[in-house]
């Protein structure tokens, strides 16, 4: 909890709480369901929670917001970020039932009542939302293709809707189709080693019928 409090100094009674919850909740489902590696696990508020709340450096949701996370696994970042703002609305898909499953058991043990977790593969629905998270699931030209008929036409933000990726290392390549996506450094907010190649990409994405 240390970790997040240097960053996050000012969360409610209520989130550092949910917040002191993650460890055990993880720790005992991860035991029956493996969503984390064992030197992960040890590592969760730093490598998982923390990594997933550098999206909230970039973007502050405001309240009424609908976000999807697209291939969330264990529940990252979409459950750090569901505390964090708890008047967001939040839809966590995977593929994989069994991370569902443990996303769900996590959601129940919080009392987060801003998350709906499902099975669902992307590019299968095209309900809409105001922005599409994820971490580091495919090459970004992929995961467009997956979401781009998924954001909502009004924007409520400053920042136009679209996607806020969690992803490390060079971008150069992957990113030259896309020259209106930005890298935000991770390392810019979090001195620890661990962020030093991770980054969070924007990228607005226009309104298709």
């Amino acid at each position: 909890m240390d970790i997040l409090l240097k960053y996050f100094p000012n969360l409610s009674e209520e989130q550092r709480i949910q917040f002191s919850k993650l460890e055990d909740l993880y720790t005992e489902w991860n035991a029956k369901i493996n969503v984390i590696s064992r030197k992960d696990i040890e590592l969760l508020y730093e490598r998982h929670i923390l990594h997933s709340l550098g999206i909230a450096k970039i973007m502050k949701f405001e309240p009424g917001t609908s976000v999807i996370d697209v291939g969330t696994g264990g529940g990252f970042p979409g459950v750090p970020l569901a505390i964090l703002f708890p008047d967001t609305q939040f839809y966590l898909i995977d593929v994989i039932a069994k991370k569902i499953r443990v996303v769900n058991e996590v959601v129940k043990g919080l009392g987060l009542e801003n998350v709906k977790a499902e099975q669902r593969r992307a590019g299968t629905f095209d309900d809409r939302f105001d922005f599409i998270i994820s971490r580091a699931v495919t090459n970004m030209p992929d995961f467009v293709k997956w979401i781009r008929k998924n954001t909502k036409k009004k924007n409520e933000h400053q920042l136009q809707n679209g996607i806020l990726y969690l992803k490390g290392g060079d971008l150069t390549e992957e990113l030259s189709s896309f020259p209106k996506a930005i890298q935000h450094n991770l390392s810019d907010y979090f001195e620890e080693t661990f962020f030093e190649t991770k980054k969070v990409v924007y990228m607005p994405l226009k309104y298709k019928v």
